[in-house]
């Protein structure tokens, strides 16, 4: 199983199942940001076939999905997690306050590359017309042969809305489902 696949099923599963407690009694600024992470969720089980050579590529698609994310990141993400909003039904570990300049980062970091990938949407995928089998996304050839996770963009910075607009559009959608895992992973109880 590729990289690419492994990632993004993760990211996958992991929107999935923000949402697989159904909200169960949310209100107010809560339920707020739970609908949020269910739009995301949502663009996601869109993209995440589209990137995977499952279902046909449709840059529209991509593009407005992208912009849904979007919406639902950067300050749009941070205002609706105020001191004091945890506790059941929110799925917000205490560590969001613990460590507000990493989530918010993580926060900034989304909404980065989910205009980036809609702004990368006409470019296609890396590997268009490869086969479902091929490995879309190795782990080299993009950005340097840098891992996502263990150095380039991660590491060093996120790279800006003009680099991520000159990518394929599934090397963009990948950092940004790297960046879900590694939020939902530090800030969302399970």
């Amino acid at each position: 199983m590729t990289l690419f696949k492994l990632t993004t099923g993760a990211a996958l599963a992991s929107m999935i199942a923000v949402t697989a407690l159904a909200h169960g009694g949310a209100t107010g600024i809560v339920k707020e940001r739970m609908d949020g992470m269910s739009a995301m969720k949502d663009a996601m089980k869109t993209l995440t076939p589209m990137m995977q050579g499952k279902t046909p590529y449709d840059a529209a698609t991509v593009r407005r999905a992208a912009e849904t994310i979007g919406r639902h990141a950067g300050d749009s993400m941070t205002r609706l997690f105020p001191e004091g909003s945890d506790g059941m039904p929110s799925e917000a570990k205490p560590a969001i306050w613990q460590d507000w300049d990493a989530f918010a980062e993580l926060a900034e970091q989304l909404q980065t590359y989910a205009e980036g990938l809609a702004l990368a949407a006409d470019n296609g995928l890396m590997m268009a017309g490869a086969g479902q089998g091929s490995g879309m996304m190795s782990g080299s050839g993009m950005m340097g042969g840098a891992s996502m996770m263990g150095g380039g963009a991660m590491m060093g910075g996120t790279p800006g809305r003009a680099e991520l607009s000159e990518m394929p559009a599934d090397g963009v959608f990948m950092m940004l489902g790297q960046t879900c895992s590694a939020c939902h992973t530090r800030f969302r109880s399970e």
